[in-house]
């Protein structure tokens, strides 16, 4: 039997969405649900991945595709290039992830002259049959014929100003007449062939062209930003959908829904709708829509149908479900449902309030959230507390603030942005063609449009701010300015916007940091109580040990000492220290760091109190501490032309003296001064050369430098353990761990461990207490995974430096590499993720799970954990509960990333 690549929506099967594309399984269920849904079919991804393939459509699907209208025709009573009762349909894509707006849609395919003249004759709505040909003829011409949409608009716009009217709405049918007749032209002279007239060639390019949508820019463009592998989604179906139309005059209408408030996940009606307009009106922000509170005024009845038409679609996906309905002649039409893109607010509140409404389980309300869109919640706010006045206000279609200059085109946004400048794109309203500009931009502004519009669906999507429909905002893309009142808007003028409220300001307004909500609290603790992993932070001085703990770190799982050596004050005595000629002038640096180092210790040991804090002992090499030779080299130079001059200017003011007999003050720094400081400076170039080394990150550091220096990893051990015994005695729990760096062999472990025990015993001796603490070995070195076994009988836990280990197994330098090649390699497939951003499971996790199972050989209560830049990414946190460790630590912001993450991890495994 030949394949079967069409499907009526009475037959597909809802939950094959690979297959049949989300849009299509959706209306395939709806219909089998007893919705009231067009009659319709779904063309399959495979037959769009053959076309892509072989560059024409499989053979047979035209016959099937045939067979399917023949059956529309029996269901509607309506003739496809039928005169007297037409048969009109949309073509529309869908994928089996939602990619809203990515793809091409066409509606109203079927009209020609002919069978135009037979709908205005059935409908008796001149009007209407000519607003239904110029919107397909444009649709159609674009999409399917690549004619540029501006030659449309030009015309439009000369139409709309002779009549003198603003918006469509306000044109008769003779404009719109005259707006075909346009727009036929613009087809012929654009491609040099008249419009087709056949109304099944019109559907065969249609479908052609929705497949092709498939490999546009923007659909491609979406998926690399999102990460939608082949796996997830390949291919789009093809829907071919009975046309129910909303501009059939005032009872009819169009519009979109959300079944709960996408951006703050409020339990309610929400969407917009338009009167006697087209669903591409809303979606495309062409016009501004009305809330769709106001149907229950304006249509009581059919609001009462959109509410149980909301309440059906919730309980039956139970998922907040975006929907799009079309009221023709009174009648609610259900045209499609997907699940719901909304940024993390709308999802954190959404799924602990349908947890507590029994829709979901626990278990489900974790997984709706993606880890890695919590980040949204962890961005600063407006200060509410400034004095700005609202330079315009307009609907608040996406949550959260962003500053950055004006930019009024998606490609000079994506220039700029991609440059490290802050942009915000300004747009009259946004198409699908500008999402290359979303990724670029810190927020979206647009003068048109809703909260349904696609700037601002795609805006949350993305969790960025958005504010839509500011219409005291003229824009003038073109001029790329925009005008409010008297005041003109130039490219590159900073402006600041608040997607929550949907206020626009002139310049850039302070931030303070984010706040939790009690539903994201509530949220993160379900997480703890499903996690195995724990989540600990990295984090270096008291101050970011404060922001971990707040954000439900369970302790420190990496204190780096050598950045608490770089404060100001501290600084020179490390400098002093480095540059001592003997063990005793450098015991005398290291005497006054001591009381520095153990106050930290204390400081960040009662914040954490009882969790554990992790301290790696110091690692970086001591040049880092030092200015490069080339600044030392110019600072000399520097200072010995500074010194002529002040010779100089000494012997003028001798002559002036005598010549005066007076005593003129000399403001300049003495010789003397200037000399010592040269002598210093020199002693340190000396330094720098004596220590630099060709590839410092293989060479002199971690551990090898505690062995060579071993006063240096002394006077750490004893402010550890000085300050954990201080801490006992003022009766707080404390739980140190003393963790050294870049180990290759256990008799380096060993000796540090002798110096450990040393300490310890006069510590407990002088404070007549028992100190409980544990020791442990960074594993970064590739030796050390191989020598795991070896290791873990000395140290009490590891910790994965991924970055230095991804390095060493890479033999890349990371910050060569992805200034370089590294981009390439993930752009062309080579390397399907950056390894130092993504765990490298393949290589780098094989490693791990070699040394993981070493070390638990000889150690089968060996803690294990990860303290490298991976520890905070989502994937990362899943292998690492796979490979079997205790906990990962990350950065304290990503802490509520991590949390999650380690919970999905423990569920999924688990289905």
């Amino acid at each position: 039997m030949s394949k079967k690549y069409v499907y009526a929506f009475a037959e597909g099967d809802g939950h094959n969405k690979p297959l049949l594309g989300g849009k299509g399984a959706n209306l395939c269920e709806m219909t089998q649900i007893g919705l009231n849904v067009p009659p319709g079919f779904v063309i399959t991804t495979e037959a769009c991945l053959e076309f892509l393939d072989q560059k024409a459509l499989p053979m047979g699907l035209l016959e099937e595709i045939g067979e399917h209208i023949r059956n529309l025709e029996q269901q509607t009573g309506k003739q496809f290039g039928g005169a007297d009762n037409p048969l009109l349909v949309s073509v529309r894509s869908g994928s089996a992830m939602s990619m809203p707006g990515m793809m091409d849609t066409i509606l109203n395919l079927g009209l020609n002259q002919e069978t135009l003249r037979g709908l205005i004759q059935q409908t008796g709505n001149q009007r209407f049959g000519y607003d239904a040909y110029r919107r397909f003829i444009q649709l159609f011409g674009k999409i399917a014929l690549g004619v540029d949409d501006h030659l449309f608009d030009h015309e439009f716009d000369e139409v709309k100003r002779a009549a003198g009217v603003k918006a469509d709405i306000g044109l008769s049918a003779e404009h719109l007449q005259d707006i075909s007749a346009r727009f036929l032209r613009v087809v012929h002279d654009a491609t040099g062939k008249p419009f087709p007239e056949n109304v099944f060639e019109q559907l065969e390019i249609a479908v052609k062209a929705v497949f092709n949508s498939w490999m546009g820019k923007r659909a491609i463009d979406y998926r690399r930003e999102f990460h939608i592998t082949p796996a997830m989604a390949n291919g789009t179906a093809v829907n071919v959908v009975t046309m129910v139309f909303g501009n059939m005059g005032n009872d009819s209408a169009t519009g979109v829904g959300f079944t709960r408030n996408p951006g703050t996940g409020e339990n309610e009606m929400y969407g917009e709708y338009l009167v006697n307009a087209q669903g591409e009106d809303v979606v495309a922000g062409i016009r501004t829509p009305k809330p769709v509170a106001e149907m229950a005024k304006e249509m009581p009845e059919l609001y009462r149908q959109l509410v149980e038409l909301r309440n059906k679609l919730e309980a039956h996906y139970q998922e907040v479900q975006d929907y799009e309905y079309t009221i023709e002649k009174g009648v609610l039409y259900c045209l499609q449902t997907r699940n719901g893109k909304m940024n993390a607010t709308g999802m954190v509140r959404s799924s602990v309030e349908m947890f507590g409404e029994g829709l979901i389980t626990k278990e489900q309300a974790l997984l709706r959230v993606n880890p890695s869109h919590l980040e949204q919640l962890l961005h600063p706010r407006l200060n509410p507390s400034h004095k700005e006045k609202p330079l315009a206000t307009g609907l608040p279609a996406s949550p959260g603030a962003a500053s950055g200059k004006c930019v009024f085109d998606a490609d000079q946004a994506e220039l700029l942005g991609r440059g490290g400048e802050k942009v915000i794109l300004v747009r009259e309203e946004t198409k699908p063609e500008d999402i290359h500009g979303f990724f670029a931009s810190q927020g979206i502004l647009t003068s048109r449009g809703g909260k349904t519009s696609h700037a601002a669906v795609v805006a949350r999507g993305m969790g960025k701010a958005c504010v839509a429909g500011a219409e005291g905002i003229q824009v003038d893309s073109r001029s790329r300015l925009a005008r409010v009142g008297e005041l003109t808007l130039r490219e590159g003028d900073i402006i600041t916007i608040d997607g929550s409220n949907g206020n626009v300001y002139l310049g850039e307004i302070p931030t303070i940091p984010p706040k939790f909500s009690e539903e994201l609290k509530t949220l993160l603790g379900w997480a703890d109580e499903a996690a195995r992993l724990k989540v600990f932070a990295n984090g270096d001085t008291p101050d970011m040990a404060a922001v971990a703990m707040e954000y439900g770190a369970m302790g420190i799982g990496l204190c780096r000492t050598e950045r608490m050596f770089n404060a100001s004050e501290r600084l020179p005595v490390v400098v002093e220290m480095i540059l001592a000629r003997n063990t005793e002038e450098r015991q005398a640096s290291l005497d006054k760091l001591l009381p520095m180092q153990r106050q930290d210790f204390i400081d960040m040991f009662k914040i954490c109190a009882p969790r554990p804090v992790t301290v790696r002992l110091l690692d970086p090499p001591m040049h880092e501490f030092l200015p490069s030779e080339q600044q030392l080299l110019d600072e000399i130079e520097g200072l010995k032309e500074y010194r002529l001059a002040v010779k100089g200017r000494a012997a003028a003011l001798a002559a002036l003296n005598a010549l005066q007999h007076t005593h003129a003050v000399n403001t300049d720094l003495s010789e003397d001064l200037v000399n010592s400081v040269i002598s210093k400076k020199e002693l340190m170039l000396r330094k720098v050369r004596e220590l630099h080394e060709v590839n410092p990150m293989l060479g002199h550091r971690g551990v090898r430098l505690g062995i060579t220096y071993p006063e240096i990893y002394e006077m750490q051990i004893r402010g550890i353990l000085e300050a954990a015994a201080e801490c006992v005695k003022d009766g707080v729990e404390v739980s140190p761990e003393i963790m050294v760096p870049q180990v290759i062999t256990a008799q380096e472990l060993k000796w540090v461990k002798a110096g450990v025990d040393k300490v310890r015993a006069e510590i407990e001796q002088r404070y007549g207490l028992s100190l409980k603490f544990k020791f442990g070995s960074m594993v970064e070195t590739v030796r050390a995974c191989c020598r795991a076994g070896d290791l873990a009988g000395i140290a009490e836990f590891f910790s994965f430096g991924t970055n230095d280990l991804t390095q060493a197994a890479f033999s890349f330098s990371r910050e060569d590499a992805e200034n370089k090649f590294l981009p390439l390699y993930t752009d062309s497939g080579i390397l399907q993720d950056n390894p130092f951003e993504v765990l490298d499971v393949k290589g780098v996790g094989v490693l791990m799970q070699m040394t993981v199972e070493l070390g638990r050989r000889t150690n089968p209560d060996l803690k294990v954990g990860i303290c490298g830049e991976q520890g905070g990414h989502p994937t990362s946190i899943r292998y690492c509960h796979e490979f079997g460790l205790n906990y990962v630590s990350c950065s304290p912001h990503r802490v509520p990333i991590a949390r999650l993450a380690a919970a999905h991890a423990k569920l999924l495994t688990e289905q």
